[in-house]
């Protein structure tokens, strides 16, 4: 639950013009690290998370130095695939998820959402990388993973508990033979993967990441 303390901070962050996708990668860290390191006590405040949102948009703003509205004629990114082959997948995954959003539109379920908020993150992800002199391809891998995790999460949501058993069974069938090789920790996060794997394709959501450029 957020206190009116949050609620004011998240006013300043708009009224500064923070870019949502910025502040969402930035709490996504400031989770991240604080469940790396196993702390005790959870987080109950928006505040845990405001020195990484201002690290992230410093770097952010840093990044547009020298922007302008077209690709830049010198490529700067420090990405080590082309600006113009990055632009292209976020293009292809863009049309995808609008095309899924329209067709489950009518259902009017939490994944419908979550591909229309996919969909207007990923638009405007895109158009800072295109846009940015330095385009950073770490932070848009950062930014994509979060957008994954959003409809990976409704996904779950809109899955019968028995097309999850089925789906459940299905995978742990397919990894017997290389369960007794793997540890307890390396069991359980094939198996998830595999899990995510299966739903993605069920709902033909594509994969975001640059790794599957």
């Amino acid at each position: 639950m957020l206190s009116p303390m949050d609620w004011a901070l998240i006013e300043s962050w708009k009224e500064r013009g923070l870019p949502l996708h910025v502040v969402l990668r930035a709490i996504e860290h400031a989770f991240d690290s604080h469940e790396a390191k196993k702390h005790k006590r959870t987080v109950k405040t928006l505040l845990y998370c405001q020195e990484e949102v201002e690290a992230q948009y410093a770097e952010w703003l840093d990044s547009r130095v020298g922007s302008h509205d077209t690709v830049a004629e010198i490529d700067t990114s420090d990405s080590a695939f082309p600006r113009a082959v990055v632009l292209q997948h976020l293009d292809q995954s863009l049309g995808i998820l609008a095309r899924l959003a329209t067709e489950r539109q009518l259902q009017a379920d939490a994944l419908s959402e979550a591909l229309s908020r996919a969909g207007a993150l990923l638009s405007e992800i895109r158009n800072d990388y295109e846009s940015a002199s330095r385009p950073n391809s770490r932070k848009l891998e950062e930014s994509l993973t979060g957008i994954e995790r959003l409809l990976d999460d409704a996904m779950r949501v809109v899955t019968s508990e028995a097309q999850m058993e089925a789906m459940r069974t299905d995978t742990e069938t397919q990894l017997k033979p290389y369960k007794r090789h793997m540890d307890k920790a390396a069991f359980a996060q094939t198996l998830d993967n595999l899990l995510r794997k299966r739903m993605r394709e069920h709902f033909n959501v594509p994969r975001l990441s640059l790794f599957f450029l």
